[in-house]
């Protein structure tokens, strides 16, 4: 009988042991398994260059460029006729003819210049406005992505690279391209409409 309490007694004793390195064992996964990080990168030129709504952009402020470009050029040279007219008149002129006229060139002269200096930065800052947007949506987006995807870090590479190396299949940048060039659609939806409209 005391040998059966002792039995017993020793087995209870060896199940809590195997309970508590159950329970040890458990909280060391646990542990382990907290401090697994997932990471990842984004070539952020890459996805800059290739968006979709920034070549949009780009291709918008192109054509307001030239459009402002050809107008500027258009007056200048009306401006350069009338500088002709004048150099082919000024003989026939008296001194204070001459004088009222070359003052009325260089007033046309410094308002061409001012009306291009205004354009000019007009449509810096309108580009530079719009960049600022995507890049923060962009921002936001590698952000939402992260925490869909449970990642515990996504860090950015560009051309003065911060990541020299990093194991293959790390590099999210396609991954991340193509579903922000397939929600935001733009390019592709412009070509169809017009190969459509050349068609008719």
């Amino acid at each position: 009988m005391v040998e059966k309490i002792l039995l017993y007694i020793c087995l209870s004793k060896q199940k809590l042991m195997i309970k508590r390195f159950i329970g040890v064992a458990a909280i060391a996964i646990m542990m382990v398994s907290c401090n697994e990080q997932k990471t990842a990168y984004v070539d952020t030129t890459k996805i800059v260059q290739e968006y979709k709504e920034m070549k949009d952009v780009e291709a918008e402020f192109t054509s307001k460029s030239d459009s402002v470009r050809k107008q500027l050029d258009s007056v200048a040279r009306v401006f350069q006729q009338e500088v002709q007219a004048y150099q082919s008149e000024m003989n026939s002129m008296s001194d204070a003819q001459r004088k009222e006229k070359e003052q009325q060139l260089m007033q046309k002269q410094q308002m061409l210049q001012q009306q291009q200096q205004m354009q000019s930065n007009r449509l810096r800052e309108q580009s530079s406005a719009i960049m600022d947007s995507i890049v923060t949506k962009i921002k936001d987006y590698v952000k939402d992505y992260g925490k869909e995807n449970n990642y515990t870090y996504i860090f950015g590479s560009n051309e003065s690279a911060n990541i020299m190396y990093a194991e293959e299949g790390l590099d999210i940048t396609q991954d991340i391209l193509k579903k922000m060039n397939e929600e935001y659609g733009g390019s592709d939806a412009v070509e169809t409409e017009t190969t459509e409209e050349v068609e008719d």
